[in-house]
């Protein structure tokens, strides 16, 4: 057993899939975190408990938030999520499926629950193609929080901790953090990344965050093997 500890945000999308098979790879004992915060595509949360057991977890703790009384997404009201947009279109502003805050409120959780486990080390998958139209995914975001983590809690003013936010994919493309996950075993059968799923469970093939999975896996050679409703980029 090992003393390293690391809080790992699990969405059970290939992004946050591959940031806890990293964080096992450098020998972190494993604490995930989910959130149930009334998002549209909740299935995630199944595809997380999944990934949790079969990566290989110490503990996994899913965290019921609702988001939806604020609203002001896509993904946590009834506003229509877009379909069918192109790269330039998917890369430029900020899209209507962001959800405020999400990510200053996930980390938060994290710390917390850090600072209660003696863990030093959180870990999430934020990357280069989210961060285009995300302003929580940022590496600017991400020093800004950590230092944040070092001023606001009793573990790090009193020594004892000194909290850092390892983002290992920020300046990876989709196609590369796949690669980088097969390289270290992970099945990505299990994970889900679609916004808009049907009631079957397919991904509808023609979201945002549908496109770029299927263009990352055909960038990197590697089939993907979820199902989709209709699959919009192909070989």
């Amino acid at each position: 057993m090992t003393d390293k500890k690391a809080v790992v945000l699990l969405s059970g999308g290939v992004d946050s899939t591959t940031v806890l098979a990293i964080a096992k790879s450098e020998n972190f004992e494993l604490y995930a975190l989910t959130f149930e915060y009334g998002q549209r595509h909740a299935l995630e949360v199944e595809s997380a408990r999944t990934v949790a057991r079969t990566i290989g977890v110490r503990e996994h703790v899913v965290a019921r938030i609702d988001l939806r009384v604020f609203g002001g997404s896509a993904l946590t009201s009834d506003m229509p999520v877009p379909k069918d947009r192109v790269g330039k279109e998917i890369g430029d502003g900020i899209p209507v499926t962001y959800v405020p805050a999400r990510n200053t409120i996930f980390l938060s959780f994290a710390l917390a629950w850090s600072e209660v486990l003696g863990a030093s080390d959180i870990f999430m998958g934020v990357n280069s193609v989210d961060y285009s139209g995300y302003p929580d995914c940022r590496p600017d975001f991400i020093r800004a929080y950590e230092q944040m983590a070092n001023l606001a809690t009793k573990a790090a003013i009193e020594g004892t901790q000194k909290f850092t936010i390892h983002s290992p994919l920020i300046t990876l493309s989709k196609a590369q953090i796949i690669q980088k996950g097969r390289q270290l075993g992970v099945d990505y059968s299990a994970t889900f990344s679609c916004y808009d799923p049907s009631d079957l469970g397919e991904a509808c093939g023609c979201c945002d965050s549908c496109l770029i999975r299927q263009a990352g896996f055909l960038s990197s050679g590697v089939v993907d093997p979820i199902r989709y409703r209709s699959r919009s980029v192909s070989a």
